[in-house]
């Protein structure tokens, strides 16, 4: 438990007092936001606020996490490396792309194939490893089985290992790409994605604790009384970290924000969820968890799919935040809410977590 505080504590701190020296560092040399011309108008007064403010939380979230170790006496596991992995791979993915952005003064960045080879080659490496590494129990980071708030019972090698490898790998990948894409957009708010995924991440802080404390290596039991989890506690670390980096984060890029996380930071903690979600097998527990971000998805989708479909809207323009703005609510009174509902959806999901447990 001294690690989990250690690394939020610290995460904060570097997060908190790192940030405005980074805004610093980019103002210096004049690298803003790139403010979309068919976006509400009100953004406009947002040109050229300082971006690629995940680089302050991936690096806060990596300094917790290993200073956390440090103090706690212990050594990095599979599990949390390989998450690190993924939430550094595609945060230097998101960095390319908003250093594209804000160097040619665009709303483009990396083409949609380079994007998708850099996600690719990230997501398929994070998949295949995760299946490696077997512990003296011979547990890997993760399973070839769909999960819910632990493994289903359908597993995707019922054909053969090699296909299971393989369905495996573009299932990963599907909620990876998923994961990072809700988080990016949800990201058009001040405040709004950092806040939610304060809340989520904080939820996974407590459900690893909670697989740690359960887990079937030391309680040396089997079934729906223990967690088949690898490295709860690692997890654990990692996750009050980003919580850690995102609470710092969040005094900065508050309404009015100083900064804005850009595609740096929502891709690498959308990888981070992803992640998080395949190492506690609670792979679908993660969309209740996540709701707010699958909403604002839903929306997504929904206005793109009616309009193809039909030739009308059915929202006034989407991601679902920007319906609201154009409703004429207030910025701040949209994010408030938002992370209102967001907090709903995460206690639903660690309701239904527990009383999963208890019926088991």
């Amino acid at each position: 438990m001294i690690a989990v505080l250690s690394a939020g504590a610290i995460a904060l701190l570097v997060s908190l007092l790192g940030t405005p020296l980074f805004i610093k560092f980019l103002v210096k040399r004049n690298y803003g936001q790139f403010i979309r011309q068919d976006g509400p108008t009100a953004h406009y007064t947002k040109r050229g606020t300082p971006t690629m403010g995940g680089v302050v939380i991936i690096m806060a979230t990596l300094l917790g996490y290993a200073a956390a170790n440090v103090l706690a006496g212990r050594m990095p596991n599979a599990s949390g490396l390989l998450l690190l992995f993924l939430m550094v791979g595609l945060g230097v993915i998101g960095f390319l792309d908003d250093f594209i952005k804000i160097s040619r003064q665009r709303s483009l960045g990396l083409s949609p194939i380079a994007k998708i080879l850099g996600q690719g080659f990230v997501g398929i490496t994070f998949a295949v490893l995760a299946l490696q590494f077997p512990n003296e129990r011979y547990r890997t980071p993760a399973s070839t089985q769909i999960s819910f708030s632990r493994d289903l019972g359908l597993d995707l090698a019922f054909l053969g290992a090699g296909v299971g490898l393989v369905l495996f790998v573009i299932w990963a990948n599907f909620l990876i790409t998923a994961w990072s894409n809700a988080v990016n957009l949800t990201d058009g708010l001040d405040g709004l994605a950092t806040g939610v995924s304060m809340l989520v991440f904080g939820a996974y802080v407590l459900l690893t604790i909670w697989q740690a404390n359960q887990s079937c290596q030391i309680l040396s039991l089997a079934g729906p009384r223990c967690y088949e989890v690898r490295d709860p506690r690692d997890l654990s670390i990692i996750a009050a970290a980003i919580v850690g980096a995102c609470f710092g984060f969040l005094w900065w890029n508050a309404s009015p924000a100083k900064i804005f996380m850009g595609d740096t930071g929502s891709l690498a903690l959308g990888g981070a969820l992803a992640g998080l979600s395949i190492l506690t097998r609670t792979e679908i527990l993660a969309a209740i968890i996540g709701g707010l971000f699958v909403l604002i998805v839903l929306s997504d989708v929904i206005q793109i799919g009616w309009f193809k479909m039909t030739g009308k809207r059915v929202f006034k323009m989407a991601p679902l935040h920007h319906h609201f703005e154009l409703m004429g609510w207030g910025e701040v009174t949209i994010v408030i809410r938002f992370w209102i509902i967001a907090a709903l959806f995460v206690c639903l999901g660690l309701g239904i977590f527990y009383a999963e447990w208890i019926v088991g």
